[in-house]
């Protein structure tokens, strides 16, 4: 398929999902959020893809939305746009989704990075939520999801006062898990979920899925819905076949059923 606003490749068994709108610093239009979540659920479906990576350019991931397309608009507008929606579509993909991160990743673009899996950055990345500067508040789950990484205290200086946490930062605070050099930062990315995806992939979903549901319910409920799904791995190729090779100290060979 293809597309006008992203750029799409495969490293092994990595999807690389690439922001391609370099004059707007990747601000992140209606056309570029679907082809985005089209691409992100079309490497979900593909057996021969175990992970997958979103990043935008050295100088921007996604410097925020784009505001020349929101300046007029209405209550009504707005309520009836389906843009907040995409974010929305992350629900629904199972495998893990890293957001590689270098310049820029404010407004729409740090939470887009917030609801990826994981985030890893390079030493120029810049996060924040500068929506109070237009009068606004996040609407992508800005607020809930970094309240929730970084906690209350730093998401209401982060959002009420437009601060920026720099790489470094964001790696202390808990939003960022690897910072790398930016030359090498894309290289680092695609190893690292290569790993990922080199892993017994029901079992990883599983554990996707359980994390989740822990900012959703609560602790009775998620630990519950946590053992669900471990017991359901016993009824999994992988799950023979990891115990047997651990017994037999080799390396397990996964099937992925």
């Amino acid at each position: 398929m293809s597309y006008e606003y992203i750029l799409t490749r495969t490293e092994g068994k990595v999807g690389i999902v690439q922001f391609n709108r370099p004059k707007a610093l990747n601000a992140l239009s209606p056309e570029l959020m679907k082809e985005t979540m089209t691409a992100l659920e079309a490497f979900d479906a593909d057996p021969e893809i175990g992970c997958m990576i979103v990043t935008g350019s050295d100088r921007a991931f996604a410097a925020g939305a784009d505001i020349k397309e929101m300046a007029e608009a209405t209550v009504v507008k707005m309520g009836q746009s389906t843009f907040i929606n995409q974010w929305d579509r992350f629900r629904d993909i199972k495998k893990v989704v890293i957001a590689a991160v270098s310049g820029f990743a404010l407004g729409g673009g740090c939470e887009f990075a917030m609801a990826c899996d994981m985030i890893v950055a390079s030493e120029t990345a810049q996060f924040g939520q500068p929506e109070i500067n237009l009068g606004i508040i996040p609407g992508a789950g800005g607020t809930q999801r970094m309240t929730k990484a970084v906690g209350k205290a730093l998401s209401m200086e982060i959002s009420i006062n437009g601060r920026f946490l720099s790489a470094a930062e964001a790696e202390k605070y808990g939003l960022v898990n690897h910072v790398w050099p930016q030359e090498v930062m894309m290289d680092e990315a695609i190893k690292f979920a290569g790993q990922i995806a080199d892993r017994a992939q029901i079992a990883v979903q599983a554990a996707k899925a359980a994390i989740n549901a822990s900012f959703e319910m609560p602790l009775s409920a998620s630990v519950a819905h946590e053992r669900v799904l471990f017991y359901s791995l016993f009824a999994t190729e992988d799950q023979k076949e990891g115990m047997d090779a651990f017994v037999n100290k080799r390396k397990p060979e996964w099937k992925n059923r």
